[in-house]
């Protein structure tokens, strides 16, 4: 090797660290907006769904305190339902595990338990265990 080979390796090595941090750094700041627009976006679309129709109900103050309270009320029935039966739930995806795991062959099982994980993972429902991934504020 040449001492000018040498000489421009370090150089793209040093630029190739320089790039690295830049990318590293970009990431790194934009994290935090990415989270919030992903995590944040449907609470703030739910929200603006739900005071676009009372606005277009046209409902007095009195209305729509009682309103709000119809579907706090609501929410939070559905919300101890939902844990109230999530233990049944669990039990009959397992017993339907169990009973897909006598149908399927080793390999098919295992492709069946990765398509539901990809499913999970997508956000899709109806995944096995994967119930309302949703915060109670949220549904």
């Amino acid at each position: 090797m040449t001492m000018e080979n040498i000489n421009g390796n370090k150089w793209q090595l040093r630029l190739a660290a320089v790039v690295i941090f830049l990318l590293g750094a970009a990431a790194g700041a934009l994290a935090p907006r990415a989270y919030h627009a992903w995590f944040d976006a449907p609470r703030a679309s739910r929200q603006a769904r739900f005071d676009q129709m009372l606005e277009r109900l046209k409902l007095n103050a009195e209305q729509e305190t009682q309103v709000r309270q119809v579907f706090d009320d609501t929410r939070g029935r559905l919300s101890a339902l939902r844990k109230e039966s999530e233990p049944q739930v669990k039990e009959i995806r397992r017993q339907a595990d169990e009973r897909l795991q006598r149908v399927l062959t080793p390999e098919q099982w295992r492709q069946f338990q990765q398509l539901m994980e990809e499913r999970r993972s997508s956000g899709q429902r109806g995944g096995r265990g994967s119930g309302d991934q949703r915060t109670p504020d949220e549904r």
